[in-house]
């Protein structure tokens, strides 16, 4: 099968064949038809599989010929990342359309955003926030919206943007075509595609699980071992790039900067970046700058790399979906991939919780070479944080002392001076500034029931 089946209008095909596709993906042959009749689609699809085609080249279609820049389709992804992807895609297939794409998401100005939107799109692809924040100030007009896709909804989900969500489609028109799409079908997806969809067409490629062609790994280690034991398992194994995941933002950068030190190309992709060192990062991974790139599940939505040759879970993820997510960074397009998984301990449950997803075993390994007996240090200092010492007290003195004094009230107002003894000094230790404060705001009180 090729594209001209789907009888695309010529600019589209244009498009199709300045981007080089030949044939459809499974996604795109069954989901591209459905969407062109104008039906809702639930599009159950791993990232990888070639489903924002599915539902960019319809778009496209609907939408020519180009009569004027109001904006007709939204599309919502949880990442800006994954939002430059989307976008990408809409500017390259629809080169010859004429029609227009733009991003909206947090993190950078509002101003040329608005810009923008004031010049008109016709097609506008947002982060919730954001996109809620141009609906609040009304910079965005949704009354023309024909089509509203929701991408990677399970990630959304994870995410809490679900309430978001929900504000979102108050403001948008109720006629119109609705398509989501997700890698996995939790209750709540479930229930949201119940909401919003039309009698919707089902569209699912295989199982709901990591591709066959990603072999799995389990690497049990000591908490304060995880670094020595990555970096010897990168020292020893052939890899191509590699993505390694870790639970938080501060573990990842520490990560690749100990990566980095260890002479590896690496870097890290987290939510305390600036957009602009995110998009580096990103794009150094894409090209082969960097070789390792360290990254958090949010981070790394929007990576659509297809050389990734390992996915290193350094952190096992907190649900089977997350697994699954991950994984689906590797063995893509046919390629095959390793997952390793260093898991510790405590990680038992949520490994059975994955091997009851993916309906086997995973091989536990072990590296014959490596030291597991060195003891951890009396408190693991890998990705600690220094302990705060308690600030020394000092009585107030030079202006800290003028405005201590300044607070007290002055004689006459309910309070009582101080007589000096024979030494010059009060006959009682004066209360400190904090005791005074209490004691004049006190005094303010008590006047004020007083009726003074």
């Amino acid at each position: 099968m090729s594209f001209t089946a789907f009888s695309f209008h010529p600019q589209v095909a244009a498009g199709i064949d300045a981007a080089g596709y030949t044939a459809p993906t499974p996604i795109q042959t069954q989901a591209i038809p459905q969407v062109l009749q104008g039906r809702d689609v639930m599009g159950l699809a791993q990232t990888g599989t070639g489903k924002t085609a599915a539902f960019a080249l319809p778009i496209l279609n609907r939408l020519l010929p180009a009569k004027s820049h109001r904006l007709r389709a939204l599309i919502i992804a949880p990442t800006r990342e994954l939002a430059e992807q989307i976008n990408d895609s809409f500017i390259t297939l629809g080169r010859q359309t004429r029609l227009r794409s733009i991003t909206v998401y947090g993190g950078v100005g509002i101003n040329p955003q608005i810009s923008k939107l004031k010049q008109g799109t016709e097609i506008v692809v947002a982060c919730p926030g954001r996109l809620l924040d141009h609906i609040d100030q009304g910079t965005i007009d949704l009354s023309h919206l024909e089509v509203l896709v929701l991408d990677e909804a399970d990630q959304m989900f994870d995410m809490g943007f679900f309430p978001a969500i929900r504000r979102i489609l108050k403001h948008l028109p109720s006629n119109r075509q609705t398509l989501l799409f997700s890698a996995t079908m939790p209750t709540e997806i479930r229930r949201l595609a119940q909401e919003i969809l039309r009698d919707p067409v089902t569209v699912q490629v295989g199982n709901v699980a990591p591709a066959t062609t990603v072999s799995h790994a389990l690497y049990p280690v000591a908490q304060h071992l995880k670094t020595p034991l990555l970096l010897d398992l990168l020292g020893r194994t052939d890899t191509g790039s590699v993505l390694v995941f870790t639970r938080t933002k501060h573990r990842a950068k520490r990560l690749g900067e100990q990566l980095g030190k260890a002479g590896y190309r690496a870097a890290s992709l987290q939510g305390n970046l600036s957009q602009n060192k995110r998009q580096a990062a990103l794009e150094g991974f894409r090209d082969g700058s960097f070789q390792i790139l360290v990254a958090t599940d949010i981070a790394a939505r929007g990576i659509d790399v297809s050389q990734v040759s390992h996915v290193v879970n350094y952190d096992i993820p907190d649900t089977p979906e997350a697994y699954i997510h991950r994984i689906g960074r590797t063995g893509r397009a046919a390629r095959s991939g390793d997952a390793y998984t260093l898991v510790t301990e405590d990680d038992g449950a949520m490994i059975r919780a994955i091997e009851r997803t993916l309906g086997k075993a995973i091989e536990r390994r072990t590296v014959a070479a490596f030291d597991y007996a060195v003891a951890a240090p009396v408190r693991d200092q890998e990705f600690a944080r220094p302990p705060r010492q308690p600030a020394p007290r000092r009585k107030p003195e030079g202006a800290s002392a003028s405005r201590a004094a300044a607070t007290s009230k002055p004689a006459g107002d309910g309070q009582k001076r101080r007589q000096p003894d024979v030494a010059g000094r009060s006959s009682a230790a004066p209360p400190a500034a904090g005791n005074r404060r209490r004691r004049s705001r006190g005094s303010r009180s008590q006047a004020q029931k007083s009726g003074v």
